[in-house]
């Protein structure tokens, strides 16, 4: 209903509907470890924008995060010591601003989401508050 698609961390801390403002079908939500733009993101933001209109998107990220600061290779290391590979990154990062920035980049630059605005915020799981982060 709002041509608006929210890329958001699946953190159950993070009602994003209240947050918001949103009704059901007001949004389309694309939720992940972190709420990082990854090729499903890609994907879906993707049919999102060509098949139902979808013209703005909103990444949302947030404190307290497990993949800030997440020691990525030792974890890694942990799971493959069990002998399965493990076939991706999980997509750790130092400084969470900068991961929102990296994010709304990626989107920004994606050929296929051209036309649409992108911005990004902060969720701060103790006090609520949601800030935007300036690219």
């Amino acid at each position: 209903a709002r041509r608006l698609a929210i890329v958001s961390c699946m953190d159950s801390r993070i009602d994003l509907f209240a947050l918001l403002g949103l009704r059901n079908g007001d949004a389309h939500v694309i939720r992940n470890a972190g709420g990082v733009v990854t090729e499903d993101v890609l994907r879906s933001l993707t049919l999102s924008r060509w098949l139902l209109g979808t013209q703005h998107i909103f990444v949302i990220q947030h404190t307290r995060c497990g993949l800030h600061r997440l020691a990525e290779e030792d974890l890694k290391a942990q799971i493959e010591s069990g002998g399965t590979e493990v076939p991706f990154a999980f997509g750790s990062f130092a400084d969470l601003a900068e991961s929102v920035r990296q994010s709304v980049r990626t989107l920004r630059e994606y050929r296929l989401l051209d036309g649409g605005s992108v911005r990004g915020a902060i969720y701060d799981v103790d006090t609520g508050r949601l800030d935007e982060v300036s690219a």
